[in-house]
């Protein structure tokens, strides 16, 4: 069973730790504080698809794109919330089995989007077995910074598909404000992807 003690992790240095190279990736995120983090990372850029209101929908999206377009890297960026709400969504993952998905859950075990209220993953909810027990082979939880560069490694060496929980401190996330003109997010996400075909 993974420590359940809180994670130190300071979101804002996760993402850069894991992904040096963003420009390489295709990435789909969750609500509010993931897709603020992903987007700093991004500089909210065209490869960042961003989800509005569609708790759980992350992993489901970011699947679809990974078994569509085998040959480009796809990473999913959600909260432990998010990833809760769709939890079947590993099941699918782990049976689709594609190489080119990752999977980053920011774990502060709190409800960020309700008041900071503790969720389950702050007392009975233990992602990695859960996401073992749905079959994925590739699970990694961290909890301190030092780890950061053993879930680089995890990331570049384990086979897909993988997931890092990544348990942070439960801090507010990075100030970034998102274009949340979806449409058009939609179209730029898109033709980003044409040209890059």
């Amino acid at each position: 069973m993974t420590d359940r003690t809180p994670g130190t992790i300071d979101r804002r240095a996760l993402l850069p730790a894991l992904f040096p190279e963003p420009q390489n990736w295709l990435f789909v995120s969750g609500l509010a504080g993931a897709s603020r983090d992903a987007a700093v990372l991004t500089g909210d850029g065209p490869n960042l698809f961003s989800m509005a209101g569609a708790m759980g929908a992350a992993v489901p999206l970011g699947l679809g794109m990974a078994l569509s377009e085998p040959g480009v890297n796809v990473a999913v960026v959600t909260g432990d919330g998010e990833l809760l709400m769709g939890i079947g969504s590993l099941i699918t993952v782990a049976a689709a089995a594609p190489e080119n998905l990752t999977i980053i859950c920011e774990d502060n075990a709190r409800h960020g989007e309700t008041g900071g209220q503790v969720g389950h993953t702050g007392g009975v909810a233990d992602l990695e077995a859960i996401a073992k027990g749905a079959g994925l082979r590739s699970v990694l939880t961290i909890s301190a910074a030092a780890e950061l560069s053993k879930a680089a490694d995890f990331l570049s060496q384990a086979p897909g598909p993988r997931l890092v929980v990544a348990r942070v401190a439960a801090t507010p996330p990075a100030a970034f404000k998102r274009d949340m003109d979806l449409a058009a997010c939609r179209v730029r996400f898109r033709d980003h992807h044409r040209k890059k075909a």
